[in-house]
């Protein structure tokens, strides 16, 4: 199949976080599935031209896109993803898309992306290649479906190709007033209470691509299931409720390239499940580096996150005048609200043989964190797939999460499974500090216990998180979409 993937980041190109992971690791899985695969991505200035060897594509030169009533110079360059013959084009206009910051507060941030999603078609009419499916990622490419099936209809080459939306996370959704659809040149008749265009009296780019796109998905089952609630579907859940048989949920993989501790380059001692004695000593050098000394009968549980409410950060704040009384370590990297920030730095101060921080960034420290942890805790409040947990897993550090989307589908608690032992970490329900502290308390105690904890850690380790899998679910989709668009035809 031919798949063109739209998105408005892909690492290591531009990133701000997990969407960036997948469109620079999916497309790599799909081609070595059979796939035919062009990446789509914004030319923003923060990309270095010369690190990633882009250059303009020549034979479509420049290309007039009007929006807003104004026409638009836009250029092509193109560069491939690393260790891969997969090409990726970027759209290069500097009026847009040459700003600080990838996503911007600016009032023009919805003409940004009417002209990405325009320059994505556009391009592939200069080309001349007809992809049998387009997929969308998240609210920044959600017009493409519709501009497929409207704007540019009078060209005959798109009749059979459909299209894709997936739903990284549905809190964002690409809402602006009703003025945005003359921007697009969208038709203002179907904007009315209801309708295609509105959501909420506005305009959402995400709404647009759920009603136009012949297939829906988003990275995990749990969350397809859970963003059809009014608990975490934020008012986009009566937009889906009509497309339920539509949605589907393809958890994300991780790159074995990069999350392997057998191979990985940031850390020093190398293991895999048959040589777990290796891990306690990248524990040791871990330590060595912070405030808090090497025991190795002491567990370490380990964060990296975003300091942020939906990550759970609050449930860790309310008991953890009582966590840091357990008889446990506690090691962090991250940043994000001002309060975690500096309640970490102050539980740091207070206790530094037992809580250390960093506050920041910091990729050499993430994969020894990951390799030296003997837990890793991922509290969030929802999590549409969640990696962390995934690497955490691959590592033999035993997770504990709460409940929701794909840390649901991939962390089976040790209790509630163990008539199976398949088990390989530990779970609440609860958005409480209370079901977080008990959980924890049950994850310190089952450590005591060497083997049961060794066939936690194996269990996580044989998981196949790999891309792979998901390119085949994902091939599955398109398939779907293309019969679908193509059923009466």
């Amino acid at each position: 199949m031919k798949i063109a993937i739209a998105a408005s980041e892909c690492a290591p190109f531009a990133k701000t976080g997990g969407l960036a992971d997948v469109i620079g690791a999916l497309p790599k899985a799909l081609a070595e599935i059979g796939c035919e695969v062009k990446v789509f991505l914004p030319r923003y200035s923060i990309i270095d031209e010369n690190r990633h060897s882009l250059h303009y594509e020549s034979q479509i030169g420049e290309i007039p896109i009007r929006v807003a009533g104004v026409v638009r110079s836009v250029h092509i360059l193109r560069s491939t993803l690393p260790q891969s013959d997969v090409d990726v084009f970027f759209v290069d206009c500097p009026h847009y898309f040459y700003r600080r910051y990838i996503y911007t507060m600016d009032p023009d941030e919805d003409e940004r992306y009417i002209l990405f999603c325009k320059a994505v078609i556009e391009t592939m009419q200069y080309m001349k290649w007809v992809p049998d499916v387009i997929q969308c990622n998240d609210w920044q490419t959600g017009l493409i479906p519709v501009f497929i099936k409207e704007n540019y209809n009078w060209d005959r080459m798109f009749d059979k190709t459909a299209t894709v939306m997936s739903i990284h996370n549905i809190a964002y959704q690409g809402r602006f007033p009703e003025s945005t659809l003359d921007k697009a040149e969208l038709r203002r008749k179907e904007y009315y209470p209801g309708g295609p265009y509105e959501f909420y009296n506005t305009f959402s780019f995400l709404k647009t691509g759920i009603i136009y796109s012949e297939v829906i998905n988003t990275v995990s089952e749990t969350y397809a299931r859970e963003i059809l609630t009014p608990q975490f579907g934020e008012g986009m859940e009566k937009v889906l409720w009509p497309r339920q048989n539509d949605l589907h949920g393809v958890i994300n993989g991780i790159d074995y390239h990069i999350w392997d501790p057998e191979t990985d380059p940031h850390i020093p001692f190398h293991y895999n499940e048959d040589k777990l004695d290796q891990k306690i000593k990248n524990k040791e050098l871990l330590l060595k580096n912070t405030t808090i000394p090497f025991k190795p009968n002491v567990p370490l549980i380990g964060i990296v996150s975003r300091l942020v409410t939906q990550k759970g950060f609050d449930l860790i704040a309310d008991v953890l005048s009582d966590l840091v009384l357990l008889d446990v370590q506690w090691v962090l990297l991250g940043s994000g609200e001002d309060r975690f920030e500096n309640l970490f730095r102050t539980i740091g101060q207070a206790i530094p043989h037992k809580f250390w921080s960093y506050i920041g960034f910091s990729n050499e420290l993430a994969h020894l964190i990951e390799a030296g942890a003997d837990m890793f805790l991922m509290p969030s409040h929802y999590e549409p797939c969640g990696l962390n947990q995934m690497y955490s897993l691959r590592y033999g550090t035993v997770p504990i999460v709460r409940k929701t989307g794909g840390l649901a589908d991939t962390v089976l608690d040790w209790h509630e499974f163990n008539d199976q032992f398949i088990g390989n970490g530990f779970s609440f329900n609860e958005s409480s500090g209370y079901a977080l502290f008990t959980t924890v308390k049950r994850a310190l105690d089952t450590f005591k216990d060497k083997e049961t904890w060794r066939k936690i850690q194996i269990n996580g380790m044989k998981k196949d998180f790999s891309w792979t899998s998901s390119a085949k679910k994902y091939r599955l989709l398109y398939e779907e979409a293309y019969a679908k668009r193509n059923k009466n035809k």
